[in-house]
């Protein structure tokens, strides 16, 4: 079992090139451990060197992804339980948004690449449940869940870089999840107060 020094040295290194990739700094070896307050064999030590240490970045992110979806507790209403996850997603990005961007950056492998699948297996099962109970159409789940990612990321870079305000994930992110699941072919009065409802369960920001 790793001693805790040890867990958080390498939650150091993790967290200061998260920064440094999220501000586009030129990133050292010597740099990088300044700013973690450890020596540079802490990077070979932990990581292996730069490559691994940009992989587990991005692990990392995912990890923490997946750790705030697995909180979200289904309910009977599936729509409810997608905008839930929705909101939990926005959430985890607003609590980690140096995590959150380095993400993806594919210009490194993530060690365990199943690891991603947690940021979206979740979101297919509350789609494919709505199917199930009729209130979706005859859709695909993944196809769902992907339109849902996709909105949501797109409005959390624009939030992440300062274009638009936060204020805009309490308005425009349930706005987004309610258009997904009406075109999923969900019942407009329905959809609205499961939508309501989920957003507001899942997002504890």
């Amino acid at each position: 079992m790793p001693k805790p020094a040890d867990v958080a040295v390498r939650a150091a290194l993790i967290e200061q090139a998260a920064a440094m990739l999220a501000a586009r700094e030129p990133v050292t070896l010597r740099g990088l451990a300044g700013r973690a307050g450890t020596s540079t064999m802490a990077v070979y030590t932990h990581f292996g060197g730069m490559p691994g240490l940009w992989g587990a970045v991005r692990q990392e992110g995912f990890v923490h992804l997946a750790a705030r979806l697995a909180r979200v507790q289904p309910t009977d209403d599936p729509v409810h339980d997608l905008a839930a996850l929705g909101a939990a997603y926005a959430d985890n990005a607003v609590a980690h948004p140096l995590l959150y961007r380095a993400m993806f950056d594919t210009a490194v492998d993530l060690p365990d690449p199943e690891v991603a699948d947690g940021g979206f297996a979740p979101l297919v099962g509350a789609a494919a449940r709505a199917c199930a109970d009729g209130r979706f159409g005859a859709v695909d789940p993944a196809d769902v869940a992907t339109r849902l990612w996709a909105a949501g990321h797109g409005l959390l870079l624009l939030v992440l870089t300062d274009v638009l305000p936060a204020e805009a994930l309490g308005s425009q992110g349930p706005a987004l999840a309610e258009a997904v699941c009406l075109g999923a072919g969900d019942d407009p009065a329905r959809c609205a107060a499961s939508v309501r409802s989920g957003w507001s369960a899942g997002w504890d920001g």
